[in-house]
Formats: structure tokens, sequence, C-alpha cells
């Protein structure tokens, strides 16, 4: 579909390729899906998600949608395109995504990973030396073995400590009894999706941001945003989303939020099949909105600590 060009009316994405100079914020596609537990073409969401952001506007508006409170967030933050790891499954895979987010970490404020599945988050978050995680997913990810179901274990049995790892949305009937008794033992905070969707999603953000991002100014806090946490008619693109998960306003008001702090440095987008999507591409679409969200906090949070 050709989409029509107005001068005033700026296209997101499509951003400079990285050039080895600091930016705000820094693209990678990490298109993991090899050991995905459900088939999956997660390795075409990269592309299809940046395809999709051409579709919206850079544009974050003030309150109430006033004029003198609107910013471009490509002329707020320099965004750039790091292009994707183009084998990232396997232990030489992992080991490749750990370089290019530890190339780009440091010249970043913000690395944000494309998936891929959410075999991605292990790499990715080791690659940022994350000291803390917090995960939006509707499972903990706390398998045994390697796969999509596995990076959160992973990530405690690599050395990152269990009580600086919050799990938002953990759904019924989307886990075991194992696996939650292993993360109480773990002492894993858990907020489950009942919880959270009584609650204000900023609050709970800043919670959980409280508990992973402890030991201040040094913390480097990970987000892994696994999008079948949402309801599955707005996310049926993702093989475990189920009915009566996050309304996607719900899932962008937290991406939002956790971006604003500065002790987030590493985000990842994960387990959406672009290729089993719906006719509209409507998870995909949530996809890059949730980029635009990453971006709009990471600028809230820039004009709040000032120059």
């Amino acid at each position: 579909m050709t989409l029509p060009t107005d001068p005033l009316w700026p296209r997101a994405g499509g951003w400079a390729a990285a050039d080895g100079d600091a930016a705000d914020a820094t693209i990678l596609g990490v298109p993991t899906w090899r050991t995905s537990l459900s088939p999956t073409g997660a390795h075409a969401t990269p592309a299809a998600v940046r395809e999709a952001l051409r579709r919206y506007s850079p544009t974050q508006l003030g309150a109430r949608g006033e004029s003198a409170g609107a910013v471009d967030l490509g002329d707020a933050l320099r965004i750039v395109d790091a292009g994707d790891v183009a084998e990232p499954d396997g232990p030489e895979g992992e080991a490749a995504v750990r370089s290019a987010v530890a190339r780009l970490a440091p010249r970043s404020g913000l690395v944000i990973a494309l998936g891929g599945d959410n075999s991605a988050t292990y790499p990715v978050a080791q690659g940022a030396a994350a000291t803390g995680l917090v995960t939006i997913d509707a499972h903990f990810d706390l398998r045994d073995g390697v796969s999509n179901g596995s990076p959160v274990r992973r990530l405690v049995e690599d050395g990152l400590d269990p009580a600086r790892i919050v799990q938002l949305g953990i759904a019924d009937f989307a886990n075991s009894v194992a696996y939650a008794r292993r993360a109480a033992d773990w002492g894993i905070t858990v907020v489950t999706l009942d919880e959270l969707r009584r609650r204000d999603p900023g609050d709970v953000m800043a919670e959980a941001l409280q508990i992973a991002g402890a030991g201040g100014s040094a913390a480097r806090v990970h987000l892994d945003i696994d999008v079948d946490v949402c309801d599955r008619s707005v996310a049926p693109g993702c093989p475990a989303s189920v009915p009566g998960g996050l309304a996607a306003h719900e899932l962008r008001a937290l991406a939002r939020a956790a971006a604003s702090d500065r002790r987030v440095t590493s985000a990842d987008i994960v387990e959406v099949d672009a290729a089993a999507d719906a006719p509209d591409g409507r998870t995909v679409r949530l996809a890059a909105l949730c980029v635009l969200e990453l971006l709009a906090g990471l600028a809230v949070g820039e004009r709040r600590s000032g120059p």
C-alpha cells in the first residue's frame, strides 16, 4: 500500500543508520525464532515493525492536545537504526546479540530490540549489562531448557539477582504451579494480570522500578515487553495470547512509564509473529506503537532531567 505524502505530516521510522555517534535511542532487530515452543514466523517481525512505523506520526501531543506542548520525537531525540543481527539463535547467535548490544549501549540512552520471540530477552539483557529486569508478560519464562519460555531462568542462573526482577501481568491458566513456586522461592516480585489491571499503570511501573532499579543511578534495568500479555483481540499475531489479556492502551501506558525512567537502558518487544497476524496487521501495529511509546517516555524523561 502506498502511503500519502504530506510535508506537514512527517512519518515515524526511517531513522538514520547507526554511525557510532551518540544517540538517545537505538533500534536493533533481533529476529530470534528457532527455539520457540510454538511454531512461529517471528523472524519476519523486525522488518514488519519498521514498515508499520511509517503509518504513524512521530508527534507526541501535549496536555489536552495543546499545540505548544506537541513534540516531534524525531526533533527531540536522536534516533538511529543499527539494522538486524543476522542469525541471533543458538550460542553463536546469542554471542553476536550480546556483542551488538554491548557495542551500542554505551553510546545510546536506550537500546530497543525488535524481536523475534522471547528468547531475545536473554542476550539483549546481558549485552546491556542489566542489573534489574521488568517483564510485561503473561508468562514467568522460568522453564527448564533453552527456548522462548526460559530467558528469565537463564538470566537468574547466570547471575541476575532475582530480588531485582519484577514480573507484571502474569496470567491465570497460562503457567504452572511448579514455575509459580520457582518464582516465589527465588524471590521474584510478581504482579498478576488481575492486580495489574486494577491499578494505575504509572504507579505499578514506578513500584516495579523501585525494586528492579535498586542501586540508584548505577542501576541498569532491562524492560521485556511480551506482547502476548495483551488480549487476543488486539494481539492475534502472538501465538500465546488469550482472551482477557491487557488492552492495547494499558500496554502502551506501561511502556511509556518505564522509558521515562533513566534507569531503563534497554528494552525488547517480542513474541509477535508477523506471518500470523490479522489481515489488518493489528499486532505488528501495536508493536510499532510500543516503540513510539518507549521513545515518548524517553523524551519525557529527558525533559524532566533538563539540560
